[in-house]
């Protein structure tokens, strides 16, 4: 759907408040909130989001096309084991870099049906990437795209509540990686 250019600027400044609020820390995002931050009402912003959840989706837009991306190359490398461990290793850093990404992976659904779309076409891509892996004995058979996401979002979630020096990211990716091995 093509906004009118003001609903494009309105919409632009409620996203822009929200991504705002996400770099102060506060990933509640209440709506409310947003509406006073960017200057409008609070039922222009739900005229644009339905919800808090439209809203994360939206804001992670961005971000779940980048991790598809880093899936596509990670099902066309030749060397199947390392293009599963950048597929995870691109998914963890994304939802490290984005809190907007991680809470959309790691909810049971989506509302948008952009963010379903993404999702689908996210998911097709791990079942290529998972599929050669298990062709290669790199996996178990019994793992399937959707435990690749439940892990990178606890992978993520163990990173975010350490304070170490950074070396928590790779040893964590590599008890997975042992774990996903038949």
């Amino acid at each position: 759907m093509t906004l009118r250019a003001d609903s494009a600027r309105v919409r632009a400044r409620m996203l822009a408040a929200a991504r705002a609020r996400i770099a102060a820390g506060d990933v509640e995002l209440p709506l409310n909130a947003i509406a006073k931050d960017a200057g409008v009402g609070v039922g222009t912003v739900y005229r644009h989001f339905a919800s808090r959840q439209a809203l994360l989706e939206s804001l992670a837009a961005d971000s779940y096309r980048e991790l598809i991306a880093e899936a596509a190359a990670a099902a066309d490398n030749p060397d199947i084991a390392r293009g599963l461990r950048n597929l995870l290793r691109a998914a963890l850093r994304c939802q490290l870099a984005d809190p907007a990404l991680a809470a959309v992976l790691a909810a049971p659904e989506c509302q948008c049906a952009e963010t379903l779309a993404l999702g689908r076409e996210l998911g097709m891509l791990s079942m290529r990437v998972l599929d050669r892996a298990r062709a290669a004995g790199v996996v178990r058979a019994d793992v399937v795209a959707d435990d690749v996401r439940r892990l990178t979002c606890g992978l993520q979630h163990a990173v975010r509540s350490g304070d170490d020096d950074g070396t928590a990211i790779d040893r964590y990716l590599e008890i997975v990686l042992r774990g996903l091995r038949p």
